[in-house]
Order: C-alpha cells, then sequence, then structure tokens
C-alpha cells in the first residue's frame, strides 16, 4: 500500500459481533460521503497465538486456523453489513497484536477511525468497551464510536 493511500482511508476495528457490523454501516456511508476506502483490521490478541503454539511443535499451523477463524468471523460481519454491496476499495488486514495498540498504531495514517461501543455490561458496568474507550483516548486521527442500535 502506498503512503498516499494509506492515509487516505478510514479504518474499521472489527472483531465479528453486531457492534462490529453496526461500526461497518457506519464506516460504509462515512467512506462513501469522504470518498475513501476502508481498511477492516482485525486482532489476534499475542496471548492467544502463544497459547496456540504450545499444543504442537507446529504452531503455524495454529496460527493459520485463528487467522481463518477470525477472516470468517469478519467475512459474517461484513455479510451482515453491507450483503452483496461492499463498498469499493474495502481491504481486511489480520494482525497478530492487542486490539486497541494495533488501531491506535494504524490511525496514524488514517483520516477515520471507526469501532463499535460494545460496553453496557461487563466490569464496573461501563458503558464503553476498553478497546473503544482507548482508541478514543489515543488514537492519532478522528474516531466515530458506533452504538450497537
Amino acid at each position: 500500500m502506498n503512503s498516499q493511500s494509506q492515509s487516505s482511508r478510514i479504518i474499521v476495528g472489527v472483531d465479528g459481533s453486531d457492534y462490529s457490523s453496526n461500526a461497518l454501516r457506519v464506516a460504509g456511508r462515512m467512506a462513501s460521503l469522504m470518498d475513501e476506502p476502508i481498511e477492516v483490521i482485525s486482532c489476534i490478541e499475542k496471548s492467544n497465538r502463544r497459547l496456540a503454539s504450545r499444543f504442537e511443535s507446529e504452531p503455524n499451523r495454529y496460527t493459520s486456523q485463528l487467522s481463518e477463524t477470525v477472516e470468517l468471523l469478519v467475512e459474517e460481519a461484513l455479510d451482515r453489513a453491507f450483503g452483496n454491496s461492499r463498498p469499493p476499495g474495502l481491504t481486511v488486514t489480520v494482525r497478530f497484536d492487542n486490539p486497541a495498540e494495533a488501531l491506535v498504531d494504524e490511525s496514524r495514517a488514517a483520516q477515520l477511525l471507526v469501532v463499535g461501543r460494545h460496553g453496557s455490561g461487563g466490569f464496573l458496568n461501563q458503558p464503553i468497551g476498553s478497546v473503544s474507550k482507548a482508541c478514543a483516548v489515543h488514537a492519532h486521527c478522528p474516531v466515530l464510536v458506533v452504538p450497537q442500535d
């Protein structure tokens, strides 16, 4: 990817949830308005990769299986969001990294970062999830946090 296309893109953090599909729909509308391509970023936590690599002496086999599973979750979220009408120029990247760190890093070369809100439960009944919160606080570009509805 050249530097022009890297700095002219909308990043969407996707974990396969319904929140992700909503974030994708909003990102699709924003991409159309801004005339920018979408790059979907989905992450596999490093700790999950290390765990899988301990089961056998062939960590690549499990790393590949984890990556394929994440790609399927992303495809399902994309199908829910767009059906057969995906935005032009949409790309998907799967990273072995902490999601918040990866999205903040990717935001350095983006016009907009879009994430789902999650939250409303879990630890201390927080209204926003930890990844969304970290992105909102630390991203290097504007962040759009999309609620479930």
